[in-house]
């Protein structure tokens, strides 16, 4: 596949002395593990532990670089200013940035570390616009390897990182200490609490628009998110995925039959009974 622009991202930039120290104690990412030329999934929680912000994270120099949203872009620097104080660092934007994707081994870029994990190579450039501007071949690739986006597949402020598989993704530390919101996502690690995940969905026809209920027997378990053709994501309540599944009952999207799957890359399973759930 050719080079891809990608539309509507941000850049807010970290740095100077202690930046790397400023973002660990606040974002969901471990920076110490971060390898240079990776691009890690990260969140910035709110105190609840839900999603407030959502960026992907890389090394440029000495600074941390954040790629998100051009909607989010302002929120994530007014809420970084916020928490920088006094501190020895500078923070910047760029919005919209340059953001070019490649599915190849590309000089200069960054291997996405979600969809290494899905076992497809993806790399990230920044700066020059280098691509053509479809990125429906991306889209496909993206919701076939179950990879969720804030604005097409849950509401920013509304889901926690496990609903979106950043537990199996490698967007949560459950070792690097404190950050926001690290308590909640933490009991729900340790406790199996995740109820709600991103699967696949696929159908013999067309699916329905982004905002479909999912139903079971005329009651809803989850909501279409992206879609492409016969294609999506949904995030659904996976005990009663399962009990469906086990069970035979059909499982809809508006009038659509649908499957549904968890991505094979996370070693999920849908539990078969509702007082379970596999997290």
């Amino acid at each position: 596949m050719q080079p891809i622009a990608l539309p509507d991202r941000a850049i807010v930039t970290v740095s100077g002395q202690g930046a790397q120290e400023f973002l660990q104690a606040l974002i969901t990412t471990d920076l110490g593990r971060l390898k240079d030329g990776e691009a890690k999934p990260g969140a910035l929680l709110t105190p609840q532990g839900k999603i407030l912000f959502d960026f992907l994270v890389t090394r440029d120099g000495e600074a941390i670089r954040l790629e998100t949203g051009t909607d989010q872009a302002d929120g994530l620097l007014k809420r970084l200013t916020m928490y920088k104080l006094r501190l020895p660092i500078t923070l910047s934007v760029a919005s919209p940035a340059a953001v070019t994707i490649q599915f190849a081994e590309a000089s200069g870029g960054y291997r996405d570390a979600r969809f290494a994990k899905a076992g497809h190579t993806v790399y990230r450039s920044y700066g020059k616009e280098t691509g053509a501007t479809g990125i429906d071949e991306y889209e496909r690739l993206r919701i076939a390897s179950g990879i969720a986006v804030s604005g097409s597949d849950y509401a920013l402020q509304d889901a926690f990182p496990h609903d979106v598989l950043m537990d199996k993704n490698g967007a949560l530390s459950f070792k690097k200490g404190c950050y926001v919101g690290q308590e909640v996502v933490s009991r729900m690690q340790h406790r199996g609490t995740a109820r709600k995940r991103i699967v696949t969905v696929t159908a013999d026809r067309a699916l329905s628009a982004t905002g479909t209920p999912l139903t079971v027997k005329d009651r809803p378990i989850g909501t279409l998110g992206s879609v492409i053709g016969a294609s999506g994501l949904a995030i659904v309540r996976i005990d009663k995925a399962g009990e469906a599944i086990a069970s035979g009952e059909a499982i809809l999207a508006g009038d659509v039959p649908v499957k549904l799957a968890l991505p094979a890359w996370t070693g999920l399973e849908f539990p078969a009974e509702a007082d379970e759930a596999s997290a």
